[in-house]
């Protein structure tokens, strides 16, 4: 299986990396399409005459069209492809707004995947949604979906639109947690721990958490009442939190970001 990757930005370098590591395919079946001629500087197992700035009739020859690059590129990328793809191949997309039926009818393409990964994609540890259009059979999508895995965790949706909530939830996610992390952190140092202290506390504590709760089949609810003792600490804590409707703001904010992503696509 050969496997053309447009873009070698966080995600296309991403998914090379991640091919490569997991040995699902060979550094020289992987192809890259970039825009700066000069590969010089490009760390990669990819042999360096993998990489081409060129776009010519080679682009049909791979089973495999990953597509890395930023949604404002694609138009333009569209029209510089689309001669040269086949019907045959699978092209599969990382590009955050960019629907289905956009990508069809701008590549000329029936096989396409349409996917929402996130940035600990990066480490391996990552969450991906993907969708597909009807023309990508069975085997054509477990293909995909072991491809996907190579950089963690991955839930097929049949239903397109769950691509946009997977964006405002996976995809956002990671910087919902950062804040909230970050805001404990500012606590810690307000109530006497230096920068470094105060991160390894929340840090480890952040980590440990969940791997507490990966580790038992109890809801987070559960967890809450374990370690929220009647009359203790974290019932204060929690009270605030409910006195300030944390959880609504919370809910309202995905959906703020759930809006942008369908405002994005359309």
């Amino acid at each position: 299986m050969k496997v053309l990757i447009i873009g070698h930005g966080n995600m296309g370098k991403t998914y090379a990396n991640s091919f490569i590591s997991s040995r699902f395919i060979k550094p020289e079946d992987i192809f890259v399409l970039v825009r700066n001629a000069d590969f010089s500087n490009i760390e990669s197992a990819i042999p360096k005459t993998n990489f081409s700035t060129v776009v010519s009739d080679k682009i049909g020859d791979f089973d495999i069209v990953i597509l890395a690059v930023k949604p404002q590129d694609f138009g333009i990328l569209a029209q510089s492809i689309k001669p040269y793809l086949k019907d045959s191949q699978i092209i599969f997309s990382v590009m955050a707004g960019i629907t289905l039926a956009k990508l069809s009818s701008q590549l000329s393409c029936s096989k396409i995947v349409r996917s929402m990964p996130n940035i600990p994609t990066q480490i391996g540890m990552g969450m991906t949604v993907f969708t597909a259009s009807a023309s990508v059979d069975r085997k054509e999508l477990f293909i995909i979906q072991n491809l996907i895995n190579t950089t963690g965790k991955s839930v097929y949706v049949e239903n397109e639109k769950l691509i946009d909530a997977a964006t405002a939830i996976s995809g956002s996610g990671p910087a919902y947690v950062f804040y909230f992390m970050q805001s404990m952190i500012k606590a810690a140092v307000d109530l006497g721990f230096n920068e470094s202290e105060a991160e390894l506390l929340v840090n480890q504590t952040f980590m440990g958490s969940v791997a507490i709760q990966n580790s038992y089949s109890l809801s987070n609810e559960e967890w809450i009442a374990k370690v929220a003792s009647k009359g203790g600490t974290t019932e204060s804590a929690l009270k605030v939190f409910e006195k300030g409707n944390l959880e609504q703001t919370i809910v309202d904010a995905v959906k703020a970001a759930n809006d942008r992503a369908l405002e994005l696509g359309s």
